[in-house]
């Protein structure tokens, strides 16, 4: 049978804010855990709101209590400990889930290669979804790269630089590849993922069928938002902690969230495995292309004022990679020091 009653968290994010809709549509009973108990958002008269906190055990039990499927899709982006936090929350939501007898998480994780050393912020949140599958409770760990969509931070930040910098200075990792999915993709495999065989607990890679450079996205989303080509200089010493501040210069992206998304950057991330599309199902019609996802998250929105600000914020960045290389090599020359 299929699963019923399902519980977003994060339901006041991105995803999780277009997930609930999506549920609703197709006839499951909502609900949704919240500090305020209270929500602004067009479906919130359709949805059960409590009040409480994730990392209360009392708020956990009563929010999970009766549910079939519970939807994590909570993410310290910044601040203080955050890795403990994480996993401390997650901890948390599995035992709560194991001992209400939910039948099914969802997570929505980030894409990584497995032979590399990750960010912090990458590496926690694949800490967490290994917490979520060994949590006794049936999980689907969701892992995407950029997600396209309006809205979504790491579309917002591609969006913005592209559209304020007609020349910039770039860390030569934006040459490596990266497979975008379209937020409505995302959102079907989300829903598609609570009807996976009980038996059926591993992550699963989502992405879009194009293969792209970051570099190759930022010309493409020019070109389907009728800009001129970018020119793009590409120098190895922009450090992802130097980048992110950049990003909080010239985009609306502030440096702390910049910093999560850049450094998922440093590596290809690119799907080993299409199999949640062989068990549950392609996107109606098909998975989104890049271009089409742009179109339609750029659909109907208004030009940035602030588009001619790219050359001053240009100089601007070779100030920060004349930094950059010089702290890197003050702290080189440290190390080598008897």
């Amino acid at each position: 049978m299929d699963p019923r009653t399902a519980l977003v968290t994060g339901a006041t994010g991105y995803v999780g804010g277009l997930l609930v809709p999506q549920l609703l549509e197709e006839e499951y009973a909502v609900r949704v855990l919240t500090r305020s108990g209270s929500l602004e958002a067009p479906w919130a008269d359709r949805v059960d709101v409590l009040r409480g906190d994730a990392a209360v055990e009392d708020d956990l039990r009563s929010a999970l209590r009766g549910v079939d499927v519970a939807y994590y899709l909570i993410h310290s982006m910044d601040g203080g400990d955050f890795v403990r936090r994480d996993r401390e929350l997650a901890g948390g939501f599995g035992r709560a889930a194991s001992q209400e007898g939910v039948t099914r998480i969802v997570y929505l994780s980030g894409l990584h290669p497995d032979d590399q050393e990750l960010s912090t912020h990458l590496a926690s949140r694949v800490e967490v979804g290994g917490i979520l599958l060994d949590s006794g409770v049936p999980t689907a760990v969701l892992q995407a790269a950029t997600v396209i969509g309006r809205g979504s931070a790491s579309f917002e930040m591609l969006r913005y630089l592209t559209t304020r910098l007609p020349v910039m200075i770039a860390p030569k990792w934006l040459r490596n590849r990266v497979q975008p999915v379209g937020i409505d993709d995302v959102l079907h495999w989300l829903v598609a993922a609570a009807r996976l065989p009980a038996e059926v607990n591993r992550t699963f890679d989502i992405g879009g069928p194009d293969v792209l450079s970051y570099a190759q996205m930022m010309q493409v989303f020019a070109e389907e938002t009728g800009q001129r080509r970018r020119l793009i200089v590409m120098l190895p010493v922009m450090t992802p902690w130097l980048a992110s501040h950049w990003v909080g210069l010239v985009t609306p992206v502030k440096a702390g969230v910049a910093r999560p998304l850049v450094g998922s950057l440093v590596h290809e991330v690119v799907c080993r495995e299409h199999d949640l599309e062989e068990l549950v199902g392609s996107p109606p019609g098909g998975s989104t292309s890049y271009r089409e996802a742009v179109r339609r998250a750029m659909r109907n929105v208004q030009p940035d004022p602030r588009h001619a600000v790219g050359f001053a914020t240009a100089f601007l960045g070779v100030g920060l990679l004349v930094v950059g290389a010089w702290t890197a090599a003050r702290t080189r020359s440290g190390r080598a020091a008897p």
